[in-house]
């Protein structure tokens, strides 16, 4: 951490009238992470997939812009590493619940995306259309093949329905043995592995398998660095021991002096969730998987035995155990005209105490004040004083009632708003009649669905097989067709109201938007998905 001395703060601050400023103003913000540990390790053979339960709540009930990106609590799902360690290979699975810089129709409500990250971010994958690049070259666009005839998955990202406060997200990956592997890759003699890494959703309106990354996003890059070959979640298990942690990269901040020098603090209103004894459920059973929790009675199904239910077994989990002591590293950060920030931590535990109410689950207990209560919702105090300013060890911003702010900062005049901002360009898709998304081309469609963040998706039936990422995946048509009749197969059972991921314990569950939940036109109901094309602001 850098010294924070006041003489540095007042160099950057001196000038700011925070009544002057608007709520885009990039001088100050606030940033960190909430660290939430467990207890022990799980064996490594629980590398077939994890689970967890998320709160979905509105951190900011403001959207401060697009500078606004924090995630909710989630993790990171990295393949696990045998022998000699990979360097300068970064790549994982970290999607989740969150705001970020390119959504383009954001919500103070929080959306959901994959994260599929490939070796040091050179593709992403975020959902079926939805990653880096252009159509032109992609890198990432087709990353993710749609699986579920019964959700559609909007290309900026699955949308939480509007106003959650607390409720439950339940979401994991597990590898399902929908794709064979293969000895080649992009026409090189560089196996592709078989693991096919899928999103299991549990919400109060949709249950099941939504979507999977399809095995070449990750061994493709093993055709430009033959280090990765085998090393990649195409082929390896997943590490079962990963962090959980709630990464927020900006909350909007100002800061201001008074006529004496001491420095002053105010950040946006910034909620929690608040359960009805007061406390905040953050996370929720997080759990890890073996082959026997799901791989194996699939598999067995798709080489002729008899269906399996979809449902894990219990015997094949491990429920990661919470420790309650979690600590954070929030702080303020203040941009310098010449580009380099001054940085100090809010005093986080004056205000909240992580606890575990019981060994599966992770939350804060509030201290009011400074914290105050309103509904399902808990506020975190607003103003800080910045103490020990000339102490590296010491110094921190440690919340104040706002009458102990002084006036002339103009910190308790700031009004937060939304800032008006330019209409997001809408998402579209190739529409070159030669393009895979025109040949073979849709079984049905166009429809139409209105979302609640103002957006409409216009989306098509497309069989399975001819669905514009599996056309990209590298495969013969024979391949393709075997994967087509394991989905037939998943369809015909798996409906979307049953129990896959195992339930919460605690807490009720949320509402995926309702207007992403669709029903397949007759005729096309087994072997068919909806695939969104463009997504828009609709027409004024």
């Amino acid at each position: 951490m850098r010294l924070l001395g006041a003489m540095a703060l007042i160099g950057l601050v001196c000038s700011v009238h925070a009544g002057a400023r608007n709520a885009s103003s990039p001088d100050a913000y606030l940033a960190g992470y909430l660290i939430i540990p467990f207890s022990g390790r799980a064996d490594s053979r629980y590398g077939a997939g994890f689970s967890m339960y998320v709160a979905a709540w509105t951190l900011l009930d403001h959207y401060p812009g697009h500078q606004f990106q924090t995630g909710l609590p989630g993790t990171w799902m990295f393949a696990q590493q045998t022998g000699e360690p990979i360097k300068d290979a970064y790549s994982d699975v970290e999607g989740g619940l969150g705001w970020w810089r390119d959504t383009r129709f954001p919500t103070t409500t929080p959306k959901f995306i994959m994260g599929g990250v490939a070796p040091n971010f050179t593709k992403i994958a975020n959902g079926p259309a939805h990653g880096w690049g252009t159509w032109e070259e992609p890198r990432g666009l087709y990353g993710v093949a749609q699986l579920s005839p019964w959700l559609l998955f909007p290309i900026d990202g699955l949308n939480i329905k509007q106003g959650m406060r607390g409720e439950l997200v339940g979401y994991g990956y597990l590898s399902l043995p929908l794709c064979d592997p293969k000895p080649t890759t992009k026409g090189q003699n560089i196996p592709t592995g078989g693991e096919c890494w899928t999103l299991f959703l549990n919400t109060r309106n949709f249950k099941g398998p939504v979507a999977f990354f399809l095995p070449p996003f990750w061994s493709e890059s093993s055709v430009e660095d033959t280090r990765l070959v085998g090393k990649l979640l195409d082929n390896q298990p997943a590490e079962p021991n990963r962090a959980v942690q709630m990464e927020t990269q900006y909350i909007p901040c100002r800061v201001a002096e008074d006529s004496r020098g001491v420095m002053y603090a105010r950040i946006a209103p910034t909620r929690f969730p608040r359960a009805a004894n007061g406390d905040s459920i953050l996370v929720h059973r997080d759990s890890v998987y073996d082959r026997s929790a799901l791989w194996d009675a699939v598999a067995a199904w798709f080489a002729g035995g008899p269906a399996a239910s979809g449902s894990i077994a219990e015997s094949g989990t491990h429920v990661r155990t919470f420790t309650g002591k979690g600590y954070a590293t929030w702080e303020i950060r203040i941009a310098g005209k010449d580009g380099k920030e001054t940085k100090a931590p809010l005093d986080w535990s004056a205000f909240a105490t992580p606890f575990a109410p019981d060994p599966a689950t992770y939350g804060y207990q509030w201290h009011a004040p400074p914290v105050q209560s309103k509904g399902r919702l808990v506020t975190l105090p607003e103003y800080y004083r910045l103490e020990n300013p000339g102490d590296e060890k010491r110094v921190r911003w440690t919340p104040v009632a706002p009458d102990a702010v002084p006036a002339e900062t103009g910190l308790r005049t700031i009004v937060w708003k939304t800032p008006v901002e330019d209409p997001q360009e809408p998402y579209t898709t190739p529409d070159d009649p030669t393009s895979c998304w025109k040949k073979p081309g849709p079984a049905a469609g166009p429809f139409k669905a209105k979302l609640g963040d103002g957006s409409v998706v216009t989306y098509y039936w497309y069989r399975f097989a001819d669905q514009p990422a599996m056309l990209n995946a590298g495969m013969t048509d024979a391949e393709r067709e075997r994967v087509q009749d394991r989905v037939e197969k998943l369809h015909r059972e798996w409906t979307r109201n049953r129990q896959y991921l195992p339930p919460p314990t605690v807490g009720t569950l949320a509402d995926l938007d309702p207007a992403q939940i669709v029903v397949p036109p007759k005729g096309l109901e087994i072997g068919y998905v909806p695939i969104a094309t463009r997504q828009e602001l609709p027409a004024r």
